[in-house]
Order: structure tokens, then sequence, then C-alpha cells
């Protein structure tokens, strides 16, 4: 049968992502956000089917398991490409691959500082929210653009040992970064100081990706220093996805070597459930021997919970590789 359980997963995304990207074609006509349909007038459709098939064949990989952190690592890094290569492409010039037409810095803290310094949301802050309401902490694992680089950085075997201070270090980011947006505000600074404390800011994350991330193998600039990443860290808890240890686990630790958030060291374990840092990405099921880590959705049973899990996670990463410019 076409529908067998092979195919539902695939199936549903194709379906959802086409349905969102076709609204988005239908609604903005005279402002189109498709880069096909910008410069071919009908283009949009053909982009938003091909799209809707790339998400139902990453769907069809990531059912299993054993896939999940190859297929994620290769999805999210082209995610990044696209991302910076439409940026790139403005800068230069072609105006058509931006937004509005106007250039703005890609850095994440921004999306926190950026609305507190302004008095007013933007466009990524609502998507931004979106993906925390409707997956948890996707956002870490699937969908930001610096993220994907710092988890290229950090590939090979995990090392054992705990990062160090993390929920002071986080949290005195997040609370640095908070009172310079308003002291700023409340200065009144010029545009050009701000942006040039903010692209330091970057730089001093790409920074922690090469010198730190790439030696404890662990994704250190999102775990430590990216004040969105603990942004997402306190307030995943209104997604009610969870992730939990069974009893049948036998503490080989083994699942601590495929986790790049520093989520599953031995407190953890013991405890039964993923730290502060998890990310609900999976990498770690490819581990367990004895399918120990399972995801929770309510009374769901834990198979189903995932699915449901990929469904949104690889829609909504599928959505945003459509629509995801400066």
């Amino acid at each position: 049968m076409f529908f067998n359980k092979n195919l539902r997963l695939p199936v549903a995304v194709f379906l959802f992502t086409f349905s969102i990207l076709a609204v988005v074609q239908w609604k903005m006509v005279k402002n189109p956000i498709l880069i096909a349909e910008r410069f071919l007038n009908g283009a949009g459709w053909i982009q938003l089917t091909l799209i809707a098939l790339y998400g139902a064949f990453v769907a069809w990989k990531m059912q299993d398991q054993k896939n999940v952190p190859q297929w994620r690592r290769i999805t999210w890094t082209l995610f990044s490409v696209v991302f910076f290569s439409q940026l790139l492409l403005g800068i230069l010039g072609a105006e058509r691959f931006l937004m509005t037409g106007k250039l703005h810095l890609p850095i994440p803290m921004l999306i926190v500082a950026g609305p507190i310094h302004r008095a007013q949301l933007s466009l990524m802050t609502i998507l931004f929210i979106s993906t925390i309401i409707l997956t948890g902490p996707a956002w870490c694992s699937q969908l930001c653009y610096f993220g994907a680089m710092d988890n290229l950085v950090a590939r090979g075997k995990t090392k054992l040992a705990k990062l160090k201070n993390q929920r002071a270090i986080k949290s005195t980011i997040l609370i640095l970064v908070i009172t310079a947006a308003l002291v700023l505000r409340w200065l009144n600074v010029s545009p050009l100081i701000t942006t040039i404390i903010a692209v330091v800011f970057g730089l001093t994350g790409v920074g922690v990706m090469i010198f730190y991330s790439r030696k404890h193998k662990k994704m250190a600039h999102c775990t430590l220093y990216c004040p969105i990443g603990t942004v997402v860290n306190l307030t995943k808890p209104i997604n009610p996805f969870r992730m939990y240890i069974d009893s049948n686990c036998d503490l080989c630790m083994k699942c601590t070597s495929y986790c790049k958030y520093d989520a599953l060291n031995l407190q953890d374990i013991k405890n039964k459930k993923p730290g502060f840092n998890c990310t609900l990405c999976g990498d770690c099921l490819t581990a367990c021997r004895h399918s120990s880590i399972k995801y929770k959705f309510f009374r769901l049973s834990p198979q189903t919970s995932r699915n449901l899990y990929l469904f949104l996670t690889i829609s909504l990463h599928a959505v945003f590789l459509a629509l995801a410019k400066i």
C-alpha cells in the first residue's frame, strides 16, 4: 500500500510543507518571499514543490534513528549554506535575495538584543518564538544558521569531561547582552557603534567555535556563549516534548560521545533525563544499544512521540529553508 508505515511520515511532511508554502505563495503575490517567484512569475510553485519533496526525502531518511546524526548534520549545513549564500548575493548587490532589500546583521544575539534596543519585535524574533512553541529547543539543533557551523567544527568523538560552570557563564552572558541593549538604547548610541559592538560579539562567537568547540568536540558556542541558546534552554519547557532515559539503561555512557550539547553526563543519566542543554536532537539514540533513550509527548508511545517530533522539526526546517533570509 502507498500509505505503509514507512511512507506515512514523508507524506505528512510533504503535505504540510507544501500547504504552508502554498499559503505564502498565494498571499504574497505583490511582494513574493520565495526566491524563484522573484525571478519568474509562477516559478514559486515549482520551488515550493521541490522544497516539499526535499522535506519528504529527509523524513524518509531520518525515520531510521541510526541515520539521524549524519542527516541532521547534512540538512543543517545545507540550511546554513543557503542562508549565507543569499546574504552574500545580497551584499554583492542582488537585492532580490534579501528579505526586504535592506541588509541586517545575521547574528543570533540580535534576535534578543535587537527588539530590546529598538523596543519593537522583528520578524525573526516572531519566527524564533514560534519554533519554541512548536518544537521546544529545535532552533538549536536544526534551524540556527550559526549553530550549523558550531556543529561542523565540533565533529569527532566528544570528550567525556563536562564543560565547567555552564549555568553561571550562560546566565552572565545573557544578562550582559540584555543590559547592554538597554544601556545603548538609553544613551541613544549611534547605529554605527551598535553595529560594531554586534559584529565584535559575533566574531568572538566564531572564535569560541574555532578554539573551544574544536578542542572539546562539543558545541561550546551554542551551549555556553550564545544568549539565544540560553533563552531556548529556559523557555523550552513550554513545549510538551520531552526526552527521558528508561530504567533498562546500564550506564555504559556510550551516548555521551554522541552528545554535542554536553547534556548526557553521568549525573544526567542517573537522573533518567538529559541535562539542561538538551535540544532533543536525537543523535544519542544511535548510540544506545538498549534503546533506553526515548521521546515523550503526553501519553503517546515513544515511537509516535518521536515521529511527531520529526514531522514538526523537518517540516519547519524545510519551510525555513525556503523562507529564511535577511
